[in-house]
């Protein structure tokens, strides 16, 4: 029987997991689809935040632990798995920037140990040709890294499988069962499960699966859709911000466009509207792609949360139920701190940063 079940197979689920197995806790993940084929699958990964002086310290915090090391989890994953989650330092070139944009993101770098550098036209053209319309100046993040969302999950669901991790999918879980405050088990279509220890980690889904026990959260599922370019290799070489939206090179030629932000509820289908916006975005940004072929148009559902501040932590209402979700648009770069933390909360370890910026209530 397992020591720790987790609700949710996406990204935050699996590296928790992950973490627990690797520490000799037996782990049992329950997932109402497919393992990783929610927002976890859809996103772009970048490994920064957008405009990452515009965050809390709490996300900036996370999101830096995960940069120095996702290098190293990629290169582990590889040999585990023998797929390969396309770590790459493509930097991150954030357009738009006006005086008061560049101030603040001075102060932050500053205080956090960020390497930026401020460009002009000729600058910004001359590090990332064939751009159109552009601002007349801008940030370049050198060190900023990518991962390639759908075969990090890939190679770790392998490396799960070999660390005994026990995977259900497609197991909704309908209930966490409790008595006189305290867990008891879970029950699924297939069945009750004993269960003393219960992690949710349901991305979009936590609220809805909270409510139940009473226990209210502020996530709720916010819609991105995302196009696929067919590009040659070399067209684009680094990652490009603008407003809302970015591209995104991949080691084979492919370009990323996301992402809209769409408050349309548990609604994931994509639309002509969507598809349209993103297309005239990357279009404007990167003329070339007029040229390419759009491959593929998809749409996720991100955990929502304000501020961007993920719930992190044992509920303070449930003995034995913790609590993981809220990543908004920066699952990828802070998901693997907030694993952590929570992995070591539940193992009785110290903490990797501050627990309190995380309490879910």
């Amino acid at each position: 029987m397992a020591d720790v079940h987790i609700i949710g197979g996406g990204l935050i689920g699996m590296l928790c997991a992950r973490f627990l197995a690797q520490a000799g806790v037996n782990v049992a993940i329950y997932e109402r689809g497919e393992l990783g084929r929610e927002s976890s699958w859809a996103g772009g990964g970048i490994l920064s935040p957008l405009y990452p002086w515009r965050y809390s310290d709490a996300v900036t915090e996370l999101a830096r632990w995960g940069q120095s090391r996702y290098e190293e989890v990629a290169a582990e994953l590889r040999r585990e798995s023998g797929i390969d989650p396309e770590y790459r330092r493509t930097g991150l070139l954030l357009l738009d920037i006006d005086e008061t944009e560049r101030q603040r993101a001075e102060v932050w770098a500053g205080r956090f140990d960020y390497h930026l550098e401020y460009l002009d036209r000729k600058a910004i053209l001359k590090l990332q040709p064939n751009l159109g319309e552009i601002s007349s100046q801008a940030i370049w993040m050198p060190e900023v890294a990518q991962l390639r969302n759908p075969r990090l999950l890939k190679a770790l669901r392998i490396s799960l499988e070999r660390l005994g991790v026990a995977i259900h999918e497609q197991t909704p879980v309908r209930e966490i069962l409790h008595y006189k405050g305290v867990i008891t088990g879970l029950s699924t279509e297939q069945g009750q499960v004993p269960a003393s220890r219960v992690v949710v980690a349901g991305g979009a889904w936590s609220a809805e699966i909270l409510k139940g026990l009473g226990i209210q959260i502020e996530v709720a599922p916010v819609r991105g859709q995302m196009l696929l370019f067919r590009a040659e290799p070399g067209l684009l070489e680094h990652t490009v911000l603008s407003g809302n939206h970015y591209l995104i090179p991949r080691a084979d030629g492919r370009i990323l466009a996301g992402s809209t932000l769409e408050h349309v509820g548990f609604d994931r289908q994509i639309t002509d509207e969507g598809r349209d916006e993103l297309y005239d975005f990357a279009t404007r940004l990167l003329p070339p792609l007029e040229e390419c072929e759009v491959e593929m148009q998809w749409s996720g559902l991100r955990p929502g949360s304000p501020d961007g501040i993920p719930c992190i932590g044992a509920s303070g209402s449930l003995s034995g139920l913790y609590i993981n979700a809220g990543h908004f648009r920066n699952g990828v770069v802070i998901g693997l701190a907030s694993a952590r933390l929570l992995a070591d909360q539940i193992l009785g370890n110290p903490p990797i940063l501050d627990e309190s910026q995380f309490r879910c209530n």
